[in-house]
């Protein structure tokens, strides 16, 4: 693969960051007018749900990027469904998921997100998530810069993890029982939990709300890989069971068991 040369420049000045934010909210903006409207689900060969604002926002999405960065790899959810997944990841590729709660969405809640990740060697590199019901932005920056939340058009301000504090609070996803929930926020040193759908837990600890998301079944690298940019950009990290950083470009795309970490 030959990299387009702004590529790299353009993550390090922070123009990708910025520019990535910009067409994850113009997405959020495709995908708004079918929210609460009675949208009907289709459900795909992995039994998980679409609707048409999934494939709209998708395709909003990859046209853009395409035509700022030509020919970086994507891997997108809806394009794998109906396409198959790449054999092996390139050496930069794009991790998309259009809408991130799919459920939720249907069911007229507020939780779902826009999810748009760079990839350079295995680690996430740039993301940005946005919230389109409340219409809140969460990005990674440039080299150095660390991470920002808006909301509306209001300007970028800097957020950050919080510093544990001695009642840490977990967030975890609404499918875990009560039981199973209480086993692994203690197991990670927190007294309280609160459950929540999507990539939101992650931002909800970049910016300092959350202490820790642990999570224990599957998940696509495209659910979360636009949330831990915005982590580590915000101080926090996301490691697996032995200690290590979580890496992208695995087989078939899928993240064993990790837990997300603020301060």
């Amino acid at each position: 693969m030959t990299v387009p040369q702004n590529l790299e420049s353009d993550l390090k000045s922070g123009r990708l960051a910025l520019t990535i934010a910009q067409i994850a909210e113009e997405a959020a903006d495709v995908i708004l007018p079918f929210w609460r409207t009675g949208v009907v689900a289709e459900h795909k060969a992995d039994a998980s749900p679409v609707t048409e604002a999934d494939r709209a926002a998708e395709a909003h999405i990859l046209q853009r990027l395409e035509a700022q960065w030509p020919g970086v790899q994507v891997v997108a959810e809806e394009k794998a469904s109906l396409e198959g997944l790449p054999q092996d990841a390139e050496s930069w590729f794009w991790l998309i998921d259009p809408l991130d709660g799919t459920r939720g969405f249907v069911q007229g809640r507020e939780s779902f997100t826009v999810n748009i990740a760079l990839v350079r060697n295995g680690q996430v590199v740039a993301g940005t998530v946005v919230a389109p019901a409340t219409q809140t932005s969460w990005r990674s920056g440039g080299e150095g810069e660390g991470a920002f939340r808006r909301q509306g058009q209001e300007a970028w301000r800097p957020i950050h993890v919080r510093p544990r504090p001695d009642e840490a609070v977990a967030i975890v996803s609404h499918s875990l029982t009560d039981e199973e929930a209480d086993r692994l926020t203690r197991q990670h040193g927190c007294r309280q939990w609160q459950a929540l759908d999507s990539s939101l837990k992650l931002c909800l600890i970049a910016e300092g709300r959350f202490d820790a998301y642990p999570r224990t079944g599957p998940t696509s690298e495209w659910d979360i890989a636009a949330g831990h940019a915005v982590l580590n950009a915000a101080g926090g990290r996301i490691i697996t069971p032995d200690g290590q950083t979580l890496a992208y470009g695995k087989s078939r795309f899928l993240n064993g068991p990790f837990v997300a970490l603020g301060g």
